[in-house]
């Protein structure tokens, strides 16, 4: 950006499906969109040990 007074613009990701199906086009995102979630899948095993500890104590009473 060379005018520091211009304008910042953005626009969303091509989208797939209509109504309740709708979702981003996963072919279309990027880094440079904020797509990338590096540590995604450690956040999802953390949160699904999290879930199931609570479930696990109650079976052992």
């Amino acid at each position: 950006m060379t005018d520091p007074l211009a304008r910042g613009t953005s626009s969303a990701p091509p989208v797939l499906g209509e109504g309740c199906t709708q979702r981003y086009d996963p072919q279309a995102l990027s880094p440079e969109n904020g797509s990338e979630f590096a540590d995604a899948a450690e956040l999802w095993r953390q949160l699904q040990q999290d879930v199931q500890l609570p479930a696990n104590n109650d079976k052992q009473k």
